[in-house]
């Protein structure tokens, strides 16, 4: 029996019926998942090609729809992105997740006016299918503008402030807050501080918050004095440092909320003439490989970075797919090394 032509470009929804199957089972064996039954594989496999699915989807792109290309964006500068190891494992992930499902990921820095503009620009002209962002601050309005243009938005880490609810890839920075402060509880610690991250940025108050409610469980006060912000650099964590010790030299334990500002710290305890662990233990937050080469070892809590990457970037092609999308949360693990 002869088929009568097509009118119409396939779509994902043609695919599921012609193959049997659910849109969403359509879209996980078009997007490269092996976790569905050989045999609606086949049939998926087979109806696209029937269709010229493939094909027409890049024809849709030459004429001018919607690209199926996804974007990593970092709403950080230059100099910061390139310093912090932080970026690089979460951009592994996501890489290796584009690969797996045949994707083109493309990568941008969005630190002034001029950069979000263009970025903008160029997203409304069709040629970015998702994005994905890093490093978002409260003043930061791109995501939203581009999910008020039609284009899926994943953000690592929970959004700031009361902005519209966009879907987020983020460590369980509260639960690695406390880590923090119980593995400084158990070295012996009684009189604490800490470097925070930027107020502007959720997972700087989360860590924070999880930190004091893991001290007042256990009869610890955490003086305001002794709680001061860096910005996630070791230059900031090392200023932060010494200008704690100045003020209370019997400081005994220290949680910089992020690695980098970690290092800092010990480079500014080490000049104090201070020993770590036996004088103040530290401890930090993220595993960069520079933890593990610190001197000492750094004690830190581990958020998982590329699996952070790799959800993110799935979580964009279910979107491109209609498919709902739910914000992850992901457990972070504490690293017991030399420094607490």
């Amino acid at each position: 029996m002869v088929r009568p032509a097509r009118t119409h470009a396939a779509t994902l929804d043609d695919v599921a019926a012609r193959a049997g199957v659910s849109r969403a089972t359509a879209s996980r064996v078009l997007a490269g998942s092996s976790k569905v039954s050989e045999r609606a594989q086949q049939a998926v496999r087979d109806a696209a090609t029937e269709l010229s699915y493939v094909a027409r989807q890049a024809a849709r792109e030459l004429a001018g729809g919607r690209s199926d290309a996804i974007a990593f964006v970092v709403s950080e500068t230059r100099e910061r992105f390139f310093a912090d190891p932080f970026f690089a494992g979460v951009l592994r992930g996501a890489q290796a997740a584009a690969s797996d499902h045949r994707r083109q990921l493309m990568f941008a820095i969005v630190s002034t006016d001029d950069d979000r503009a263009r970025f903008e620009e160029y997203a409304a002209g069709g040629h970015l299918g998702g994005a994905m962002f890093l490093s978002v601050h409260a003043n930061e309005h791109l995501p939203g503008r581009l999910e008020r243009l039609g284009i899926p938005v994943v953000l690592a880490g929970r959004p700031p402030g009361r902005r519209p609810a966009l879907p987020f890839v983020s460590p369980d920075n509260v639960a690695g807050g406390r880590s923090a402060a119980h593995v400084l509880i158990e070295r012996g610690c009684r009189h604490v501080a800490t470097i925070a991250g930027p107020p502007d940025m959720t997972a700087s108050g989360d860590r924070l918050l999880g930190f004091r409610a893991e001290l007042a469980e256990h009869g610890l006060p955490l003086s305001d004095e002794l709680v001061v912000a860096g910005d996630f650099s070791p230059d900031s964590g090392y200023e932060v440092a010494r200008g704690l010790l100045a003020r209370d030299p019997g400081i005994d334990g220290i949680f910089a909320a992020n690695d980098l500002m970690a290092l800092g710290a010990l480079r500014a305890l080490r000049e104090a003439g201070r020993s770590v662990p036996d004088d103040v233990a530290v401890v930090g937050f993220d595993d960069v490989p520079l933890a593990a080469q610190a001197h000492p070892p750094l004690t830190t809590v581990r958020q998982p970075l590329e699996a952070m990457g790799r959800q993110m970037t799935r979580m964009l092609l279910d979107a491109l797919d209609g498919l709902p999308v739910t914000s992850v949360t992901l457990a972070t693990e504490l690293v017991v090394r030399d420094s607490a």
